[in-house]
């Protein structure tokens, strides 16, 4: 059973990774890609295969590199027909005990100029654990487009009315325009 809000899992405890690192591979089975199409707001997600590795760096922190690929139903934006978009993902993130992430969260600055070398935030180790699956599902939602077309769609806006007399509020204007002789409206 999956949790609503963490529908794919794959705990990894730190403790247990090899000095030369580990490999992992996951694939979402039905139940789990219809609990991230539910909370991606997806119509469906087709496909979701995930790969890490897993390689301890220093002072207790485990660098994840790896891949995440997708294929997820959406709604055309223009046409409201579905389409199916394939997402293919890099990932690369450094882990590090919970200690570790207000010291880190010190050396950003938000003061600093654009194109400065900022290091990334770092991703805390819950209770010794890396869950992979929560990595994959972020990397999912994150590389999700949020206007998916299809390739042909065009947005065409609405045509204006050349004639001003031939706009939807024309008659509306005829009932407030006095008539010629008469210049009292009628309240009834």
């Amino acid at each position: 059973m999956t949790d609503s809000s963490h529908p794919w899992s794959l705990p990894v405890m730190v403790a247990q990774i090899p000095e030369n690192g580990l490999h992992q591979k996951l694939t979402a089975n039905a139940e789990q890609r219809a609990a991230i199409a539910a909370l991606g707001g997806l119509r469906e997600v087709i496909e979701a295969n995930a790969s890490f590795d897993l390689m301890h760096i220093h002072d207790g922190r485990v660098r994840v590199t790896g891949r995440l690929q997708a294929v997820v139903g959406q709604t055309c934006v223009v046409t409201l027909d579905p389409v199916d978009n394939r997402i293919d993902e890099a990932i690369d993130l450094v882990f590090a005990p919970p200690g570790q992430i207000p010291e880190m969260a010190d050396l950003v600055d938000d003061d600093q100029l654009p194109g400065a070398d900022t290091p990334d935030p770092l991703e805390p180790i819950e209770r010794g654990i890396i869950d992979l699956g929560h990595v994959a599902a972020d990397a999912l939602f994150l590389a999700i487009d949020p206007y998916p077309r299809r390739p042909d769609a065009v947005f065409q806006p609405p045509v204006e009315p050349q004639d001003p007399d031939e706009h939807p509020f024309a008659a509306l204007k005829a009932l407030q325009t006095p008539a010629a002789g008469n210049p009292k409206r009628r309240d009834d």
